[in-house]
């Protein structure tokens, strides 16, 4: 009886010892899961496919563009490769980047591959194939993915999937479809033939959305690019759902939105930790505007603390977005690679520089299958990667001194400031003001926020409804209280909060005159509190003062960042036309990093990558001529020996 109560007790505790054996091993599993999921923990790497074949690359091109990469760029951490928009449509005549009617959607207006051009989608397969082709080379696959819902699904009237319970989205007793969630007077202003936002109010637009990126997980997508949801097409709502849909995902995706245009530091804020890339400003291209555009914005959001913030399980990064380095494409051409970079060498590395400065993903948009040795050196410069890797305290330095080469060049900061129509957060202060004017003509003006005024009064007048259309009774309904603005109480256009066409990182004015219509862009709510609303993207409008300098990219501008390895990096951009002679002193870098270098007093060495030359030792400055929109960087290894 005692051997039995033994034999018992034996196994009782062997299974106790079991049940702590696997008890133990799930904590592991749970705790390895955790650290696989903590998504860009470094701003992330790869390639994307705009801007060499803007949409038009078939799956046979992209796979070639994938195992180049996987052999010459992924050794040097670039592992996502995406496709970008539009690979739903058929590339047949008369389908174009707004083109209507050309797309393949599913019987629940979700997007497919076109099988032409992906002919591994046939039979409902999406881009499962494709995944596991990428997965095989040791890379990530991502996709670009259009915000809301397509005008033709809409137009289809094609049932909302339920991808919890399967089968059609039921509530109150009935069936939903895309006309129940599909918000026209919303639809994506630089391509409104082709989408438009849902109601994320209502259970079956929150379903819709999870039925699509339940999709893209499913086909193995690691990486998505949402775009017309940010910059001047926010929309918060969508962007909050789909993270809480990716985060209930068995498996980490990557979550990247765009646009970038009007964003500003409390934007960033509001999306960062929903996200893990965030575009900051218009599209980039290969002109030297374009890269100047960016500084400023960059200089922003270090001082925000926004560079390696909180994000969607992981940490976020703003997003300066591609780098269109070697053989590419033009924007919104049916056209692939056919031609050069127009940016000069010089205008090259200053892009390459200040990316990896200001640690911004990497996202590499020339041609792989062409990359010559010129533009691959540059994008896998071990230093400028270690860098964007490692480096920290990553901020604009503004302590330097710049003395120009030629005497009938100015550097010039005392520049004339005009002023352009904007959009930003309706929680910045410059937003709160506007004002009636003139009730009875329904004038409102912009009250000068800062000591730099316009020229002139800045006003707009409300329009006057034509109630003889009942479309536009029915309008006036929806959008009670709001107003259709104008510049004058005569004119037959509209202001619209975005401009009709996809903008660049060079421009400035966000606002675009078109004729009167009756959506979302075009209509304004004035709050008590001064600030001027938009109704498509919630953002309120303000005037931004631009400066000549601006226009003209006079100026020198400075980055700094502390090393892993107790290194400190020392950036000088020459934005003006001539060579400029840089100058920084060590004491002035020391008080910026707050000694956390320990540079106070010290003797620097220092190696300039750009021109492969040594300097040193001194404790009193680095110094360097650099070349018009060219860069100088800096490694100086301090001591106190």
């Amino acid at each position: 009886m005692i051997r039995h109560a033994l034999e018992r007790t034996g196994t009782t505790l062997r299974s106790l010892l079991f049940f702590f054996l696997l008890l133990n091993l799930s904590i592991y599993s749970i705790s390895i899961n955790a650290r696989s999921n903590e998504d860009a923990s470094f701003p992330p790497r790869g390639w994307n496919s705009y801007d060499s074949f803007c949409w038009t690359i078939s799956e046979t091109e992209f796979l070639q563009s994938a195992e180049t990469i996987s052999k010459r760029l992924l050794p040097h951490g670039y592992q996502y490769v995406v496709v970008d928009y539009l690979w739903y449509r058929k590339k047949v005549q008369g389908a174009y980047v707004d083109s209507l009617g050309f797309d393949v959607i599913d019987e629940w207006g979700r997007m497919h591959p076109d099988p032409a051009r992906w002919p591994s989608s046939k039979g409902g397969k999406g881009f499962t194939q494709v995944a596991e082709k990428v997965h095989k080379m040791g890379l990530k696959f991502g996709i670009h993915v259009m915000g809301g819902i397509s005008t033709q699904a809409y137009n289809a009237n094609t049932l909302v999937m339920d991808s919890v319970k399967g089968g059609a989205y039921e509530e109150s007793g009935r069936q939903w479809r895309a006309k129940d969630i599909g918000m026209k007077e919303k639809a994506c202003v630089w391509m409104p033939h082709g989408f438009m936002s849902v109601n994320t109010k209502l259970g079956a637009g929150k379903a819709f959305l999870r039925s699509l990126y339940r999709q893209y997980a499913e086909w193995g997508i690691d990486f998505i690019k949402h775009d017309c949801v940010f910059g001047d097409d926010f929309n918060l709502d969508e962007i909050s759902i789909v993270s809480e849909v990716l985060k209930e995902l068995d498996r980490p995706v990557l979550y990247s939105i765009s646009p970038g245009t009007s964003v500003t530091p409390t934007m960033a804020k509001e999306v960062s930790q929903l996200v893990n890339m965030y575009r900051v400003t218009g599209d980039d291209w290969d002109t030297w505007i374009d890269v100047v555009a960016h500084f400023d914005i960059s200089r922003d959001l270090s001082a925000s603390n926004m560079i390696g913030a909180r994000g969607l399980q992981g940490k976020s990064w703003p997003d300066l977005d591609m780098l269109p380095l070697g053989w590419l494409t033009d924007q919104g051409s049916n056209l692939g690679p056919h031609r050069l970079c127009n940016l000069t060498m010089e205008e090259q590395k200053t892009q390459m520089t200040l990316w990896s400065i200001a640690k911004s993903p990497l996202m590499f948009g020339g041609d792989v299958r062409k990359l010559d040795d010129a533009t691959y050196n540059l994008i896998t410069n071990p230093t400028l990667l270690e860098i964007n890797s490692y480096s920290s305290n990553n901020m604009e330095f503004p302590y330097i001194t710049a003395a120009r080469n030629n005497p009938h060049h100015s550097i010039g900061n005392n520049v004339k400031t005009k002023h352009a129509f904007g959009l930003t957060s309706c929680k910045e202060p410059k937003a709160s003001t506007w004002s009636v004017v003139d009730k009875n003509n329904g004038k409102i003006c912009w009250n000068q926020y800062s000591t730099e005024k316009p020229e002139k009064p800045f006003c707009l007048y409300n329009r006057k409804a034509l109630l003889s259309s009942s479309e536009e009774i029915q309008h006036n309904q929806l959008y009670q209280g709001k107003l259709h603005l104008q510049t004058n109480d005569k004119a037959e256009s509209c202001l619209g909060a975005s401009s009709r066409k996809k903008l660049t990182s060079k421009d400035y004015s966000r606002g675009a005159l078109s004729p009167c219509k009756l959506d979302a862009n075009q209509m304004w709510e004035l709050h008590s509190n001064g600030t001027l609303e938009n109704s498509y993207s919630g953002l309120c409008a303000v005037l931004n003062p631009v400066k000549a300098a601006e226009a003209s990219s006079n100026g020198v501008r400075s980055w700094i960042a502390s090393g892993r390895r107790g290194e400190v990096y020392v950036a000088f951009f020459n934005l003006n036309q001539v060579k400029t002679t840089v100058s920084a002193k060590i004491s002035d870098i020391a008080k910026a990093l707050q000694n956390k270098t320990h540079l106070e007093g010290a003797s620097c060495k220092s190696h300039e990558i750009w021109s492969g030359k040594d300097f040193g030792p001194t404790k009193d400055s680095v110094t360097i001529q650099v070349e018009s929109h060219g860069p100088a960087l800096f490694v100086l290894h301090c001591s106190h020996a």
